[in-house]
């Protein structure tokens, strides 16, 4: 089956048609929105050097991230030194992403999101924190995984609040899959953590239904785990709270790759 295409906001909010050729089913809606000013300032002074389109994104002449000898994502080229790296799946505005980037800076971290607004808003938390550990990715987040992620080199992998999909026809384009699952789990390194969090509880239970499910991830607390406090606490978390609908995280870790806990 040919690739379907999408509709591709600019730097500038204007669209473009045909633009991103991408898997048949994706979880995320085709929209688009302007940036303000600043976030377009923003996107001019610091998206050369801190962002990178991921396949098919990279039609607006943007650079693709560094790759190794093997075609994967060469991190080490990119933030220009070793360090662990984690992967956080649809970063939003960034205000979590560049928190929790801040509170961990001997590790790397990149955010892949799709759109343009969010990621510029994350660049301007990045430069009002001067972090340099952190970069971005515009991106399908199935398709980095599956062509610039090496499997078993992930520190941790982070899904927050993904859209919910929360109409029964629409469920198939929700992020956590057992497919997609298991991608996610086979790009950890053994011992690291699949992190997922969502206010929306039915689906808190069926992601809890597919990472128990996946034989590469444990889940130590054999159920949902105790709201991290490390975890940032965000406006959108706090409303949600008021209005019914607590938050409920998933840690699962990485087993060995033979299949004993590490």
């Amino acid at each position: 089956m040919a690739p379907e295409h999408d509709t591709l906001p600019t730097s500038d909010g204007d669209v473009v048609r045909g633009a991103v050729p991408r898997r048949s089913v994706v979880s995320f809606a085709d929209r688009g929105g302007r940036m303000t000013a600043g976030q377009h300032r923003a996107w001019d002074r610091l998206w050369p050097r801190l962002g990178a389109t991921g396949p098919g994104f990279d039609r607006d002449g943007s650079a693709p991230p560094p790759r190794d000898g093997d075609g994967r994502l060469d991190a080490r080229a990119w933030f220009g030194r070793v360090a662990p790296l984690r992967l956080e799946i649809g970063s939003g505005m960034g205000e979590t992403t560049a928190a929790l980037a801040a509170a961990e800076p001997d590790t790397d971290h990149v955010a892949v999101e799709v759109y343009p607004p969010g990621l510029a808003q994350l660049l301007m938390r990045v430069e009002e924190r001067g972090l340099d550990n952190l970069r971005l990715l515009r991106g399908d987040a199935v398709t980095v995984l599956e062509d610039l992620v090496a499997p078993d080199s992930l520190a941790g992998l982070r899904v927050f609040y993904p859209d919910p999909w929360p109409k029964r026809r629409h469920h198939k384009r929700r992020i956590v899959q057992p497919a997609t699952v298991a991608l996610m789990a086979s790009r950890l390194a053994p011992g690291a953590t699949l992190h997922l969090a969502t206010d929306v509880a039915d689906y808190a239970d069926w992601m809890r239904e597919v990472t128990d499910a996946e034989p590469l991830l444990e889940n130590r607390h054999r159920g949902f785990a105790p709201r991290p406090p490390w975890r940032p606490r965000t406006k959108f978390e706090a409303r949600a709270e008021q209005e019914g609908r607590p938050s409920r995280d998933l840690l699962l870790v990485r087993r060995t790759p033979e299949g004993g806990e590490s």
